[in-house]
């Protein structure tokens, strides 16, 4: 797979067989992000809304924020190398079935991300193909 060179966003979404409100929550939860974010594996709290897991590729440390507006259904991942670096680079959206046609139990999720203009093409392209899988094992946990 080959991510577009000059791409600055990357966007995947799947259809889920849950409803919106139960995949809002997972998404929402610090201690399920570490068990499908590849970069912030095995995520645990840290206090004031802080969560510190580590990269399955490098095994550097990630800080993550979680911070989340449920009317919109959107979630986005405040991440740095520490606390005080925090930035909003990765995103979630949860779209009800019924607003797209489909049944009440079913949503649409999707993971977007923005390229940092320092990134470069070979982490541009892994963290491209994490979201293509991870978007698969978040559906896979939330059907269970």
């Amino acid at each position: 797979m080959s991510a577009a060179r000059d791409a600055l966003s990357h966007c995947v979404t799947v259809e889920c067989a849950t409803s919106a409100d139960r995949a809002f929550a997972f998404l929402t939860d610090g201690g399920a992000l570490g068990r499908w974010a590849f970069g912030c594996w095995g995520a645990a709290p840290r206090g004031e809304g802080l969560f510190v897991g580590r990269s399955l590729f490098d095994d550097q440390e990630i800080w993550v924020r979680i911070v989340d507006e449920p009317r919109l259904g959107i979630v986005d991942y405040h991440l740095g190398r520490s606390p005080d670096m925090l930035i909003p680079r990765i995103s979630a959206r949860v779209v009800p079935g019924p607003t797209v046609g489909r049944d009440r139990d079913h949503c649409l999720l999707s993971l977007m991300a923005w390229r940092p203009a320092d990134m470069d093409d070979a982490r541009w392209e892994r963290l491209s193909a994490n979201h293509e899988a991870e978007i698969h094992l978040i559906k896979a946990l939330l059907q269970r």
